[in-house]
């Protein structure tokens, strides 16, 4: 069993990206914007005149790959899932530009042989000029088939719990059946969301739709309903990944909301099935 604590303090990967316009729009549309042809406020992040950026985007810019399926690392990379995400916007980006995305290992949490290993990363997104900050991401990886190797067992405190009322509001976003076969060309490759052959033998029925797909089209959701699409008013975003989401099911997206803050979590409404839960959104002005 591979010591993974060895991770901790290191820089896995340093990214340095391009990205234009037509990047910037791919992303929009992998999230299933634009779906209403009359919709111009939608029309804002998916056409080039006045073109706007989702925070999401911060996700994928400077992205470090699957880095957890090469060999060196050790882990059981079929077994990978996303745990929990935390978005911190510092400023939003450019509709193109060229920045710098860095990776670090902050924290590993071996849960015991038959439960699996946190990994906790973060990525600093900065300017590859100016070295200006634009995003923090932290991450939560759980490596299913890694755990029992003796390292600390006390994870994080997990965000924060729904409350025990009603939601304000309610939307439901259908979603495509190939939407993550789109979502995917925005720089998160892994197998597990196109090729049948991988999805199902890690017990899935078919392939998943990534977990940050899913948090984009919950903030879809939110902008449409508690911002009036003013993506620049998210200053952070956190959730947990409660369970696999399929292409072209429909996301029903509850909130609830007090002040600048939004709590959310979104169900498969198909399967009735929670599939991002404890979500908080800040928004600022």
């Amino acid at each position: 069993m591979k010591d993974h604590q060895q991770l901790v303090g290191q820089s896995i990967k340093r990214i340095e990206s391009s990205y234009d316009i037509k990047d910037t729009i791919l992303f929009a549309l992998g999230l299933g914007f634009g779906s209403d042809p009359m919709d111009k406020q939608e029309l804002a992040f998916v056409y080039e005149q006045d073109l706007r950026t989702l925070p999401t985007m911060s996700l994928v810019i400077g992205y470090p790959g699957f880095w957890m399926r090469e060999p060196e690392y050790g882990f059981q990379w079929q077994k990978v899932l996303h745990a929990e995400e935390e978005l911190i916007i510092h400023e939003p980006l450019p509709v193109e530009g060229q920045l710098v995305g860095e990776t670090f290992v902050d924290e590993v949490v071996d849960r015991g042989e038959e439960k699996g290993v946190f990994v906790y990363t973060r990525k600093e997104l900065t300017d590859a000029v100016s070295g200006k900050q634009y995003a923090t991401v932290v991450s939560n990886t759980l490596a299913r088939g890694d755990g029992g190797f003796g390292g600390p067992s006390e994870p994080r405190p997990r965000p924060a719990d729904i409350p025990d009322r009603a939601p304000d509001y309610v939307c439901d976003i259908a979603t495509l059946p190939q939407q993550a076969l789109i979502y995917r060309l925005s720089g998160d490759m892994n197998p597990l969301h196109a090729d049948p052959d991988v999805a199902t033998s890690v017990g899935f029925s078919q392939p998943i739709l990534h977990g940050r797909c899913t948090m984009g089209v919950a903030q879809r959701a939110i902008l449409k309903t508690c911002c009036d699409y003013d993506a620049a008013r998210v200053k952070s975003m956190q959730l947990r990944f409660s369970a696999p989401f399929l292409p072209g099911e429909t996301l029903r997206t509850e909130m609830w909301v007090d002040g600048e803050s939004i709590q959310f979590r979104s169900s498969a409404v198909e399967r009735d099935v929670v599939v991002l839960n404890n979500g908080t959104v800040r928004l600022g002005n």
